[in-house]
């Protein structure tokens, strides 16, 4: 028993060692692959193309796409620690409900889960999540989490990053997207690989009207908080 509990304390250290060292790499380095990439690799055996993805730093970006996915996922992403207790709230409430799976993520939360972990649920991942997440909080500035969630998140059907998205759906880099444009992509967020920026479906149609008008009533985007 010594010999076990032993053994599990040096894991643990380790991989808590190993995890604050990946945290702290990728706050320079750029992201190459995350698991969700492999995982839809190998999802279609008779289907394995490889994933379009490239990496841009955020200044290449432009901010119509940034203002977009903070109105449309995370509108409190500037000001919270990394959790918006309020939409985890709501989000428990309704699911009590059992109505359709509702998240309460923030950016912060899913770039967490995108770069470090899988995509299925379990009270496990989650934790692990909160973890990671904490994290970054901490040792990443709030630009440079946007940076990393905008260039590794799924944004079509294998298709993953602002850049490769912006070149799929609209045959332009990132940095000339305008906001329309820009709220059509982050519109399809919720389901990239159901939905399509372009041509925009009624729904998306609808969603990516909204997003718009929560960017002209958001203002000015400061991510220099930290």
């Amino acid at each position: 028993m010594k010999k076990l509990f032993r053994f599990l304390v040096k894991l643990f250290f380790w991989s808590v060692l190993l995890s604050i060292g990946l945290v702290v790499v990728f706050k320079f380095a750029p992201v190459p692959v995350t698991p969700l990439m492999v995982i839809r690799y190998f999802e279609n055996p008779s289907e394995k193309k490889l994933w379009k993805h490239n990496w841009i730093p955020i200044e290449e970006m432009s901010k119509n796409i940034q203002l977009a996915v903070i109105c449309s996922e995370d509108q409190k992403f500037v000001s919270h620690n990394g959790f918006d207790i309020e939409a985890i709230e709501k989000a428990y409430e309704h699911n009590k409900k059992g109505k359709r799976i509702k998240g309460g993520s923030t950016i912060s939360q899913q770039t967490a889960k995108n770069v470090f972990l899988w995509p299925k649920r379990s009270w496990f991942r989650k934790g692990l999540e909160t973890y990671f997440t904490f994290l970054i909080e901490k040792i990443w500035t709030k630009e440079r989490i946007l940076e990393v969630y905008l260039n590794s998140i799924e944004m079509g059907d294998n298709v993953y990053g602002i850049e490769a998205a912006s070149q799929f759906w609209f045959n332009k880099p990132a940095i000339k997207l305008t906001s329309y444009e820009a709220a059509a992509i982050a519109s399809i967020l919720p389901n990239p690989r159901k939905y399509k920026a372009n041509p925009a479906s009624s729904f998306i149609q609808q969603r990516k009207q909204w997003i718009v008008k929560q960017m002209q009533f958001y203002g000015t985007l400061n991510l220099k908080t930290k």
